[in-house]
Formats: C-alpha cells, structure tokens, sequence
C-alpha cells in the first residue's frame, strides 16, 4: 500500500465511520470504556503541549499551525490564550466540526482560521508548528518527507507527537489492540523516537522537552525542539 493510497484511506475514514467515533472520543458526552481512556490520553497530551506555550509566557504573541487539527482540541484553547492559529484538517468533516465549537467557544470565525489541507500541501511561515497524532497514519518512509516539510513551516520551534515504536507497543499492534473495537480505525504506524529526532536534527532543530503519555490504550510521545 503506497502513501497515496494511506492519505485517500484517512480522508475518506475521517469523512465517515471515523467522524463519528472521533468527533464523540473529542467531546464530552457519553463513550465506551475504550474510548474514554483514549480521550483522557489525547486531552493529557494536548494539555501538556498548553502548558509548556504558557511556561514561555510569550503565548499571544505567537503565530501557530495545528497540523491536524481534528476538531479543534488544540487550537481552540490555543485561541482563546490569544495566539494566532492556522488549522488544518484532511478532514472536511473534522474541519467543519472544529468551526462550530470555535463559534460557541469564541463567538468568532476569524481565529482559529481553519482550513482543509493535507500535511503535504500546507504552506506559510509560523513561529511554531504543531502536530499531534497524526503520524500514525504515516509508514516510516512518508513520515521523515512529513516531519521535514513541517519543519520548513516553522520559523523557531515544532512539537510533534507520534506513537513510539517499541517491543511493547509492536506485540500489542501485532494481536490487534492496539486500536481496539469493531470499527478499527486505519492503518497504525509506530515510530521510534530515534528516527524522529534524527529528521528533526537533520532540519536544523534540536530536541527541548520531552513527555510521554500512557493510558490503557493510548501512547504518546511529545517532542519539542526549536531552531
């Protein structure tokens, strides 16, 4: 299966089963056991990136790009902080979802400005650039192409979290739960954390801070490295 064919696999996931399975995981209202963990997983690592922006103390004052933005877990706080963000979604779904909870949230459409964009197609200058979970639909080839085009958006800092790949998680996503349920979601790519940072020292950046998420069913690994 060729990258193209993962981003066509994603696009249409997230425009139909998926929108709804996630777009519940991403909210607040009632979900399985399953997907509680995964949501308090998520929520744990997106409120790790809020706080490291507000330990710099300079957070209104920076442009940021949510790369795969879902339905606005990141951006909307990020927002609502005073920084000026650009989202992006593969998703016309997600997108559309994340614009309605930024109107109730913010009662404005003008900041998060959001937008339909692959990974690929994303284009600008921002001071910092964040993409969180999203390089799980990445074979290890597409992802350093990925991590690099992300790197020559941001002008001084990136953060980037993926699912690391190590014996544990390898075993768990070999016998099937690592993703659990009925509706699988699509393909899961593991990355080991060496290859990452290799991409982004390879760019210019050098790694800053570093957090791991774990609950039952979700992993993370956050990295933050700056020019």
């Amino acid at each position: 299966m060729n990258a193209a064919d993962d981003k066509t696999i994603v696009r249409e996931y997230f425009n139909s089963t998926g929108f709804d399975r996630w777009r519940r995981i991403y909210g607040d209202g009632e979900v399985n056991k399953v997907q509680l963990d995964i949501r308090t997983g998520h929520q744990q690592t997106v409120d790790t990136v809020i706080g490291w922006l507000k330990d710099d103390n300079n957070l209104s004052q920076l442009t940021i790009c949510d790369a795969g933005c879902g339905v606005g877990s990141l951006s909307i706080p990020l927002a609502t902080e005073g920084a000026k963000v650009y989202a992006s979604d593969i998703s016309a779904k997600m997108v559309s979802e994340a614009q309605d909870r930024a109107v109730l949230a913010l009662k404005n459409t003008v900041n998060p400005d959001f937008t339909v964009q692959d990974l690929e197609s994303l284009s600008g200058d921002y001071h910092t650039v964040i993409c969180l979970d999203v390089l799980i639909h990445y074979p290890q080839e597409k992802a350093d192409e990925m991590i690099s085009h992300l790197c020559s958006l941001a002008q001084s800092r990136i953060m980037i979290s993926f699912a690391p790949k190590t014996f544990f998680l390898s075993i768990l996503k070999k016998i099937g739960t690592f993703f659990p349920g009925p509706s699988k979601t699509t393909r899961a790519y593991l990355h080991r954390e060496a290859d990452v940072v290799k991409i982004l020292e390879k760019n210019g950046f050098k790694i800053q801070r570093k957090a791991m998420t774990r609950t039952r069913f979700y992993f993370s690994r956050l990295l933050e490295a700056t020019r």
